[in-house]
């Protein structure tokens, strides 16, 4: 469903708040008092003009799409508020799962090198992981 703005390089970034609320209404196919009651609602959180006018970005642009999408199907206003916070924990929770991949590969890379050392005696033993990759054991050996 996300769709990326139009433009080359030196576009701005899809954070960066550039379109008014007229572009906006027909970037969206949405009114602009439309637009309006959503930003009240908290639903879309435009930037601000020094003059209180507001400006959207690509991003803004995207979630209004969204949201007009999800109340074509019946989905009250509140429900597209649910729906979207849950959309933005799933994607944080996306983005920690790829740091903890990452710090897992680190510290899996520093553990096996570790264990080809020559002090390698009196670190804890790893037993290979499964099949599928998903698992490592790691216990300590007994003292001799």
């Amino acid at each position: 469903m996300r769709r990326g703005p139009a433009g080359g390089p030196g576009a701005p970034g899809p954070e960066v708040p550039v379109f008014v609320i007229s572009v906006a209404a027909e970037l969206t196919g949405l009114h602009p008092q439309t637009l309006r009651t959503y930003d009240r609602l908290g639903l879309v959180r435009p930037g601000r003009t020094g003059g209180g006018g507001r400006r959207y970005s690509w991003r803004d642009i995207e979630t209004l799409r969204e949201v007009a999408e999800l109340t074509s199907s019946g989905i009250g206003l509140e429900g597209v508020r649910r729906v979207l916070a849950l959309e933005h924990h799933v994607e944080a929770l996306q983005h920690r799962v790829v740091e903890l991949e990452g710090e897992l590969a680190t510290t899996t890379q520093a553990l096996h090198e570790a264990l080809r050392a020559p002090t390698a005696k009196n670190l804890p033993a790893v037993r290979a992981a499964t099949a599928t990759g998903q698992s490592v054991t790691v216990w300590r050996r007994g003292r001799s």
